[in-house]
């Protein structure tokens, strides 16, 4: 949503005089309420009131942006006034704000987040606040929004317009993450559309939902879909229609080709299978291609738990080392404090292997397949086995016990469904609510009492293969380097996810300094090429073309955060000089943290849990030498732009 999509020129007033914070406030909910913006004025006021209770909403240089979700508020909006002699907004800097905006937000959803984010990222620009509160016409203010916004967000072309007969190609993009690959792909359709004279609307299904969804009207006009995901998306609403189901990767590498084979007639009709809407997928896709595909669907469902309750107990761990508890097998939960942590954070923990395993099945035999994938992920967590259908902590089968459960328990719920369609019609009601669950817990529970005893012997002879390794310096450091390693390869795809997955899995089920090494050297090995390449664009400018210098700085901050995806663009126009120095740079910073005897106990956030890692120092100091190692790599292999 842009930013010029919710500020009016009605909701503009330039050059006013205040003499504090109050006046303006008010100023700004007359302005929201002039632009029919609100429902009850004066409820919106007392929740910005109770916003700046909490703390300033000026962010400095000159700059404020109040903000309250509330009932009050009819749609999400944007007010601005300039105060060329300043007023007093208790700002961080001391200085007066001359520049303030106020936001609106509905209670349903994260627009105001959204747009603060987006307006940050602008207004630390000097120049174009500045120029902001110099405008002497809304139009101005609003021209110099708009401009700036499209500079920043270049990728943010406006939706093609619709000919009369609707959308040529449809599109729908995803990817595990539903960060960067999605909305990379959509871009590239996008743009490739409008080179060659084609209207394409492109759908997205990122972390924060589906947008730009395609409606019933645009498919049924449109000559064909394309599919470029790695995760199960809807498509039986495509039944009939002509779809080419691709990976991600191939809508930001060859969208011309993608888009030609709609426009020549190359798609195969998609015929859906009505009981598995969600999980149906074009005939054009191998059977590696689909088991990919339903394992992404568990990891990216998987991922926000494993994040969210490391780093809650990983913050239990830190409150009772500050406290000085001894580390024994109570460490954790030693002081009330990190006692309140770790359970939080073992709650969200203990749902990681039925997620995965549930959305595994559900990809597969959408939703008869939900039940039993979560039940088998449960059975793999505690060790059920048919002597001790409790939990047997000897038969835990862990992270393989749940994919194990997720994909054979989906596939033979697929076998029930087309079983039962030849039961009577009759009886066509009770089938999802009495049938496929009864029948589907059964399956699921004798299979894994049956398959735990062994998969819990594979288990724990892994976790144990990879602690005594560990535990061997001449072993442990090979093993970090190739996980870190593997995170440069693909930079998201399935090498990526292996490598995470793994530490992920190792530090869910065996905490301890072996799998918190481990940790620590795959998120290195995913930080290391985000930095390489902006140090690369930074000191070695001629290597880069204008537009790869100009976003190179964004990887600094990428990078940091452990967002491994902004190195891709780069890796996708160079593949042949950035791959192999991402891959030696993260190899040689998991090494190194390796040696230096570093770990971490989140796992994920970038220096944002830089209190979860232990020996820091040393750890940046791997990433510093990693990250220069491959800006070196890229310095010798990367020829000079003409």
């Amino acid at each position: 949503m842009r930013i010029t999509d919710l500020l009016k020129k009605q909701g503009i007033s330039l050059g006013i005089s205040a003499k504090d914070k109050g006046e303006v406030i008010d100023k700004l909910v007359a302005l929201h309420e002039k632009c029919g913006n609100l429902k009850d004025a004066a409820a919106y006021k007392e929740g910005i009131l109770k916003r700046e209770e909490m703390g300033t909403t000026a962010i400095g240089m000159e700059v404020a942006i109040p903000h309250a979700k509330s009932d009050a508020v009819k749609a999400p909006a944007l007010t601005a006034v300039t105060v060329p002699d300043g007023v007093n907004y208790d700002a961080p800097d001391g200085a007066d704000c001359k520049l303030i905006f106020m936001i609106a937000a509905t209670l349903d959803g994260d627009v105001h987040l959204e747009v603060l984010a987006r307006m940050m990222q602008m207004l630390m620009d000097p120049e174009f606040t500045s120029q902001l509160k110099a405008a002497k016409t809304p139009e101005e203010f609003l021209e110099l929004i708009d401009a700036k916004e499209t500079e920043k967000f270049p990728e943010e072309a406006a939706a093609p317009a619709a000919s009369q007969d609707g959308f040529r190609v449809l599109a729908v993009t995803a990817c595990p993450t539903g960060i960067a690959h999605t909305y990379m792909a959509a871009e590239a359709l996008a743009k490739a559309g409008e080179q060659m004279g084609i209207t394409v609307k492109v759908e997205t299904n990122g972390s924060g939902g589906a947008k730009n969804v395609l409606t019933a009207a645009e498919i049924a006009a449109c000559d064909g879909i394309i599919i470029a995901a790695d995760k199960s998306v809807d498509t039986a609403r495509f039944d009939g229609k002509p779809v080419y189901s691709t990976k991600v990767a191939d809508g930001i590498h060859k969208p011309e080709e993608l888009i030609n084979k709609i426009i020549n007639g190359e798609a195969p009709i998609f015929h859906s299978d009505k009981k598995a809407e969600a999980s149906d997928m074009a005939d054009n896709e191998s059977f590696g291609r689909k088991l990919y595909k339903h394992l992404m669907n568990g990891v990216s469902h998987m991922l926000p738990f494993v994040v969210a309750g490391g780093i809650f107990i990983a913050i239990a761990f830190l409150i009772d080392a500050a406290c000085g508890a001894p580390q024994d097998g109570n460490f954790g939960s030693a002081t009330p404090v990190a006692a309140w942590f770790k359970s939080i954070g073992g709650v969200a923990f203990g749902f990681m292997l039925p997620i995965l395993a549930g959305f595994i099945a559900m990809s597969i035999a959408d939703r008869p397949g939900l039940l039993v994938g979560f039940v088998g992920g449960s059975l793999a967590a505690v060790g059920s086995t048919f002597a001790a259908p409790g939990g047997d902590s000897t038969s835990v089968s862990g992270f393989l016990g749940a994919l194990l459960a997720g994909f054979i328990a989906g596939w033979l719920m697929k076998v029930v469904e087309k079983l039962c369609d030849h039961l009577p019609h009759a009886l066509e009601g009770i089938k999802p609510v009495l049938i496929y669950p009864l029948v589907g817990l059964g399956i699921v529970g004798v299979m894994m009492c049956a398959v735990n005893p062994v998969m819990g012997l594979i288990n724990t002879g892994m976790t144990n293969g990879v602690t005594a390794m560990a535990k061997n310096p001449a072993m442990i450091v090979p093993l970090c380097a190739l996980l870190a390693g593997m995170m440069a390869i693909d930079m998201g795809g399935p090498f990526n996810k292996a490598a995470y997955v793994t530490a992920a899995g190792l530090l869910a089920n065996s905490p301890n300094t072996a799998t918190y090494m481990i940790m620590a050297a795959v998120m290195i090995g995913g930080m290391v090429p985000p930095i390489a390449i902006a140090l690369s664009t930074t000191f070695f400018k001629k290597k880069w073309s204008d537009e790869e210098r100009k976003n190179g700085p964004v990887n600094y901050i990428m990078g940091l955060s452990f967002i491994t995806e902004g190195a891709i663009p780069y890796a996708a126009g160079h593949p042949l000089q950035v791959i192999p120095s991402c891959i030696i740079g993260s190899a040689a910073a998991g090494a190194l943290s390796a040696l230096f005897g570093c770990t971490l106990m989140a796992p994920h956030g970038g220096i944002f849990v830089l209190p979860t890692i232990g020996n820091p120092l040393m750890y940046f100091l791997a990433l510093a030498i990693g990250s220069v190692l491959g800006m070196i790599m890229l310095a010798i292999l990367m020829r000079k732009k003409a």
